[in-house]
């Protein structure tokens, strides 16, 4: 289709998918200096003097440090950037990385206005495609999955497809319980990316959990865990998986494995305690 995108375009870190939160960075927020009275506009902080800093070397060195992976300090530099002394383009750079870091360090209220500024003005079809994901993973991780959907359903108006659109369309649909429309996301997923663990995990762990079809989604799992073997959020499906499909040993098996991983998950945590009656916690 025109306009399609690769399905293996990331247009962030983490996803938002079923039984996987686990698998997400979790990279601390950054603090930040707020601004004093007469300060920045549009609830930028100001510099350490109060005052905005000027100049393109700024907005260069934040692009460079975003690159660099240094997430924190690139939005610091970003934050003191007089928008005032950038031309055009140079406001749409400012308003795209600002909108990358706060998603980066886990300020997505803050991230949202700026994305949405990107896709009201950029004529870049690509970073319209990104900050229109970055933005549905805001919606759907903060709990508006309607939100989320709306700016899908205008990348799908667009031409756009990717597993990753799909994925996160699944889990807008399986956060407003709709759980049948989650699954067929999920088989527009794997249709463009037949290896795409996080779908294939997801759909397995609906199929089992609604117990909508809990030897079909024991398959989905085992594929899941088959890619990547060392997955917590995968090996604790696989296991609650064969718990429903009556293999209670290979479920003690799987969710041991998963818990060794990550003894802290609480659903990991729970779904070997009902396996196993508590032994072993």
């Amino acid at each position: 289709m025109k306009g399609t995108i690769s399905s293996k375009s990331r247009a962030f870190g983490g996803k938002p998918v079923i039984n996987e939160l686990l698998s997400r960075p979790r990279t601390p927020a950054v603090a930040v200096r707020e601004a004093p009275a007469g300060g920045a506009p549009l609830g930028v902080p100001a510099g350490k003097s109060g005052k905005k800093v000027s100049g393109k070397g700024k907005l260069r060195e934040a692009v460079r440090l975003f690159k660099a992976k240094c997430w924190g300090d690139a939005l610091q530099e970003l934050l003191v950037v007089d928008s005032a002394d950038l031309n055009v383009d140079d406001k749409m750079e400012l308003s795209y990385y600002l909108g990358l870091c706060f998603t980066k360090v886990g300020r997505m209220v803050d991230a949202a206005p700026h994305l949405e500024q990107v896709v009201a003005t950029s004529e870049d079809l690509l970073r319209i495609y990104q900050c229109r994901m970055m933005l549905a993973y805001i919606h759907v991780t903060t709990g508006r999955p309607k939100m989320a959907e709306f700016e899908l359903s205008r990348l799908l108006d667009s031409g756009f497809e990717s597993a990753q659109m799909f994925t996160t369309m699944a889990y807008a649909a399986y956060s407003r319980k709709h759980y049948r429309h989650a699954i067929e996301h999920y088989e527009k997923a794997l249709k463009l990316d037949d290896s795409n663990a996080t779908a294939l995990n997801s759909m397995g762990y609906i199929l089992v959990d609604t117990g909508i079809d809990p030897a079909k989604g024991l398959r989905y799992c085992r594929r899941a865990v088959e890619i990547q073997p060392d997955n917590p959020a995968y090996l604790d499906s696989l296991g609650w998986a064969c718990y429903k499909c009556k293999e209670p040993s290979a479920a003690r098996n799987w969710l041991r494995k998963a818990h060794e991983l990550a003894p802290h998950e609480s659903t990991i945590r729970e779904h070997l305690r009902i396996v196993t009656g508590g032994v072993g916690l």
